[in-house]
Parts: C-alpha cells; sequence; structure tokens
C-alpha cells in the first residue's frame, strides 16, 4: 500500500512546480479566477461588510484577490501566504492602499498562522488541499469569535472536458456547493453558498492547454504525451467539444461565506 502522505507530498510538489513555471503568465491568463475573486470580494461585502481588523488570505498567487480585498475593504493588518514563495513580489504589489502586509511561503495546513484574525480568506485555492476538513478545522480553531472565512473553490463539473477524455490533471479536492456544510466544523455557521458554471471557449485544442500550462491549473499532470497521443487527444477533444464559439472548457466555481460563533 502506498503511504498517503508521501503521495500528499508528491501532489504538492507537482502543484508547485506548475504554478512556478506558469507564474510570469497567471496574471494575465487567469481571467476567470480574477472573475472569482472579485465575486467573493463582494459576497463578503454584502454580508459581512467592510471592516477587518487582521485578515490571512492563503493561496494568494499573483494577488487577484488580494488587490479586491484591500480595494474593497478597510482591512488594518493582511497576512499573505502561497505555497509558491515566487509569488511575494507580485502579491505584495498588488496590495491596495495603506494596509501593513507581509507575505510567508508555506503549506496553509502547516504554515503559521496569524493571531485571532477576524477575516481568513482564499479564492480558487481549496480544491487544491486533499484533507480539507483538517483545513476547515484548523482555521476556524484560529478566527477569531465572530470571524469569517470567505472560500472559493469548484465543484465536481470542473474541466469536465479534460475529466471526460481521461485526464487525471486536476485538483483533488472539487466539491459542490452543498457538500460544504457537512465538512464546516461545529461552530461554524454556513452564511451563504452558491456554484455556478462559467465556459470559456478557445479556437483550437491546443490553445486550451496552452491556456492550462500557463495558468498552472493542471498542477497533477503526470508525464508527457507522445505525438501521436496528443494528436489523438485534439481530435477526440474537437469532435466532442467544438461548438459555435470554438472548443469549451468549463470552470465550476463554488464560492462559500461562513462565520464563527
Amino acid at each position: 500500500m502506498k503511504d498517503f502522505r508521501t503521495q500528499t507530498n508528491l501532489s504538492r510538489s507537482r502543484v508547485r512546480q506548475s504554478f512556478r513555471r506558469g507564474l510570469g503568465s497567471y496574471h494575465a491568463g487567469a481571467s476567470v479566477q480574477a472573475r472569482i475573486a472579485r465575486h467573493l470580494s463582494a459576497m463578503l461585502a454584502e454580508h459581512a461588510g467592510c471592516r477587518f481588523e487582521r485578515a490571512f488570505e492563503f493561496g494568494c498567487g499573483t494577488g487577484h484577490l488580494t488587490r479586491a480585498l484591500t480595494e474593497n475593504h478597510d482591512i488594518s493588518e493582511l497576512w499573505l501566504n502561497d505555497l509558491v514563495p515566487d509569488c511575494a513580489g507580485a502579491a505584495l504589489a498588488a496590495v491596495h492602499g495603506s494596509v501593513q502586509a507581509q507575505f510567508r511561503a508555506g503549506d496553509v495546513l502547516s504554515a503559521e498562522l496569524p493571531e485571532t484574525p477576524d477575516l481568513i480568506a482564499s479564492a480558487s485555492t481549496v480544491q487544491w488541499v486533499e484533507d480539507q476538513p483538517r483545513l476547515l478545522d484548523r482555521l476556524s480553531r484560529q478566527l477569531a469569535p465572530g470571524g469569517w472565512l470567505a472560500l472559493s473553490g469548484f465543484g465536481r463539473s470542473q474541466f469536465h472536458e479534460l475529466t471526460a477524455l481521461g485526464s487525471a490533471a486536476g485538483a483533488p479536492g472539487y466539491r459542490d456547493a452543498g457538500e460544504w456544510d457537512h465538512i464546516l466544523p461545529s461552530g461554524m455557521e454556513l452564511v451563504a453558498v452558491h456554484q455556478t458554471r462559467i465556459i470559456r471557449s478557445f479556437a483550437t485544442v491546443r490553445d486550451v492547454l496552452r491556456h492550462l500550462r500557463e495558468t498552472g491549473v493542471n498542477g497533477n499532470a503526470q508525464g508527457g504525451w507522445t505525438r501521436t497521443q496528443l494528436a489523438a487527444f485534439e481530435a477526440d477533444y474537437d469532435a466532442r467539444f467544438r461548438g459555435a464559439d470554438g472548443v469549451s472548457l468549463t470552470y465550476d466555481p463554488v464560492w462559500l461565506l461562513a462565520r464563527k460563533g
């Protein structure tokens, strides 16, 4: 039997390498992730207001959510975290205004967390965490009483085109909107959750693959293809998923807000 911890470490290593490779192209290419981050920030303003003393954002990447939070919310102190240390420069540059911000690299399951933040937020990251109940338990214990948890991940229809063709390159933690309430720890109240599909169209299958590579979202992909395998994949994808606007790639974002009692 393979040791799960070894598999997890290998998976995180691949994810880290994949996002590091795509770091230079990620911010411009990740338009869907930017849209998701803005929506999460708007949800937070609607339900929780805009004033937070201490906030912690994990999986900050190049700063899509960082920018949205610091532009639209009054935050005194912001801790930023990402698995990829190279994100520090772009993430800190995304901080708007006079927010006191610092960056700490590391795995959110083991990295140092700030004391009693009243906001913990993350956009388009939680799907990469295999043990989500453990993560939520750790975050809820760290939150101040009355503090908010604002997350976005992806549902089970994420990249369904790739799944239909046998790809195993997706993230390990896809979870639909109706599943989140069941794994929230005791003391956390689910305030809002919803899910909506966003479909992008590309001229060719090769453009789809380039988009995946440039945004690092195929972080669990293993090995390469031969020229014959690549041609067969492109032909199959094109035959099954071409529409009037090109070939499709489906994003399936899920947003949720929860509050600690």
